[in-house]
């Protein structure tokens, strides 16, 4: 069904702010990395690629507009819990069920974008041609993979948050609020040494679970969420030993993001409370047939724009060089005249992935199976297990190396690309098979 076509059946009840939040949250992030990206050349042709936030500090305030990730993970918290309580209605053995409808339109694309770009490492190393742009290519494009692995543990979990939610409300969210900040205490204040991972899981878990506050309603002052949030940020990086950024900078001792902190959830509650105090207006935007259609046919995408958005801008720096056009010194007044045109070709080329790839981010239209075999629940744990893990590893280690065993540390493991790519794919099989149903294929 064409996006015209969906856009004229949408139900009145469906909630089309979210999906605006979705779309716009993915395509914000998509222009910050474009704008980030600093590519230079030295005298000797050396190829560099840098951040320029790091290179003009002054334009790290960006990142408290920029960086809106927390929207995207809070309204996935929304969809996940009405999705949850739908499988719930047909009876029990609905986790598989659940999970492999939230991780389909995730993990499909995920798993052809891997596999692309796994091809083109092993091609590359083959025959020798490595080096240069298209090593920081092998390295760069599988790092927007950390927000696929924290999505999906935020679905495998969603059925037990839940239910906390359903029995404590704002208290369960309270506690991830406490439980994070107790992290960071015992890791800024006492020295304990690890324990900041934590907050990988508790930061984002807590966005997470403002999305369930909104699913039920219970968020009736977003004016009041959002002030608590900024005055939190603001206090936090001003007398506390947080950076400015809300995302990662090159070199840096501490950052917001890696592992996440109390500020970075800080300045996610303002977001969130922004966004809503703009939800009545937008909404009734979102009413004109127009709009509806434009939000329509960017959110049937947007997972696979935001997956290549990165190889389409490497390709126009590499199209570039090759052409031996001269690219100023980033952040230089030659650097920002040249933005437009260059933001304006990685578009172009990320639209013309987009449609060789879109077809893998459609609904299968596979009838979801009502009664799952005995197995199904474990195996789509440990599918959803899987597939986090190897898609955090890749983030990590990128796609070079896959002939020299090249390893990064997760876990307290050293992961190679071959066994992440194994883990990752075996995963999304074993979430495909437990969650479909046994009279049909597809």
């Amino acid at each position: 069904m064409r996006p015209s076509e969906l856009a004229a059946a949408t139900p009145e009840s469906r909630d089309r702010y979210a999906d605006l939040l979705r779309a716009g949250s993915l395509g914000t992030v998509v222009l910050g990395h474009w704008l980030m990206a600093a590519v230079s050349q030295d005298a000797a042709g050396h190829v560099r690629v840098g951040n320029l936030l790091a290179l003009q500090p002054r334009l790290q305030v960006l990142t408290w507009f920029l960086q809106v990730m927390p929207v995207f993970f809070y309204v996935g918290g929304f969809v996940h819990a009405r999705s949850c309580r739908s499988a719930r209605r047909r009876g029990p053995g609905s986790y598989p069920v659940f999970l492999r409808a939230r991780l389909r339109r995730l993990l499909r694309p995920t798993a052809v974008f891997t596999a692309v770009w796994g091809a083109v490492a092993l091609a590359v190393q083959l025959a020798g041609a490595d080096g240069g742009l298209i090593d920081i290519a092998l390295r760069l494009v599988a790092q927007p993979l950390w927000f696929v692995g924290i999505y999906l543990a935020m679905a495998a979990l969603t059925p037990p948050l839940l239910r906390l939610h359903e029995r404590w409300g704002w208290g369960a969210f309270a506690a991830l609020v406490a439980a994070a900040a107790a992290v960071d205490v015992l890791r800024f204040g006492l020295r304990v040494p690890g324990v900041e991972f934590l907050n990988f899981a508790l930061v984002w878990l807590a966005v997470h679970q403002l999305g369930f506050l909104r699913a039920d309603g219970m968020i009736r002052r977003p004016a009041l969420l959002a002030g608590a949030g900024l005055t939190g940020a603001v206090l936090l990086v001003a007398y506390g030993p947080y950076p400015l950024s809300m995302v990662g900078m090159p070199g840096e001792k501490i950052s917001n993001m890696a592992p996440p902190t109390l500020a970075l959830l800080c300045h996610g509650l303002w977001l969130v409370g922004a966004v809503e105090l703009l939800r009545g207006p937008l909404t009734r935007l979102l009413r004109r047939p127009r709009v509806w259609r434009a939000v329509v046919t960017a959110g049937g995408v947007s997972m696979t724009a935001f997956l290549w958005h990165l190889t389409a801008m490497l390709g126009v720096y590499g199209a570039l060089l090759a052409a031996g056009v001269r690219i100023p010194d980033p952040g230089s007044a030659g650097w920002w005249l040249q933005v437009p045109l260059r933001i304006a070709a990685a578009a172009a080329l990320t639209a013309l992935l987009v449609a060789l790839f879109r077809t893998f981010e459609k609904p299968s239209g596979v009838r979801e199976s009502g009664a799952p075999r005995a197995w199904a629940g474990p195996a789509a744990a440990l599918g959803a297990t899987l597939s986090l893990l190897g898609v955090l590893a890749l983030s990590m280690v990128g796609f070079g190396g896959l002939l020299e065993g090249r390893t990064a540390l997760l876990m307290a493991v050293h992961v190679t690309a071959p066994a992440a790519l194994a883990m990752t794919f075996t995963g999304w099989l074993l979430v495909d098979r437990a969650g479909r149903d046994r009279n049909r294929t597809g």
